[in-house]
């Protein structure tokens, strides 16, 4: 198994942060079953101020090549990227087009 984590941050409204955190409290089946249909095994989500951190852990066969291939043929899924950022904003230093950004471990015990 392997571990991805990401960061992206929310707009600071606090309203707005407040409907994500609404809507991530019951996501649509469509999208945890799109996780899991490409090899996602766990993804948790945590919030400090207006800045997320997602740790994904996938399973050996998973590939990003993949998911976002799924992630373009599912159309619940592009309804829900493009609702979902309504709420977010690019990092400052992101490419074009990038929302989570994958993060380098630096550390572990």
């Amino acid at each position: 198994m392997d571990r991805y984590c990401f960061t992206l941050d929310l707009k600071d409204d606090q309203k707005s942060i407040s409907t994500y955190k609404s809507y991530h409290r019951s996501v649509w089946p469509e999208i945890k079953d799109s996780l899991k249909d490409v090899g996602v095994l766990n993804l948790e989500i945590y919030l400090v101020s207006n800045r997320l951190f997602m740790i994904m852990e996938v399973d050996d066969e998973f590939s990003f090549e993949a998911k976002n291939k799924a992630d373009k043929a599912n159309a619940k899924v592009q309804e829900w990227e493009k609702l979902m950022w309504n709420f977010q904003q690019a990092l400052p230093f992101s490419k074009a087009g990038e929302k989570w950004v994958m993060m380098d471990q630096i550390f572990e015990l």
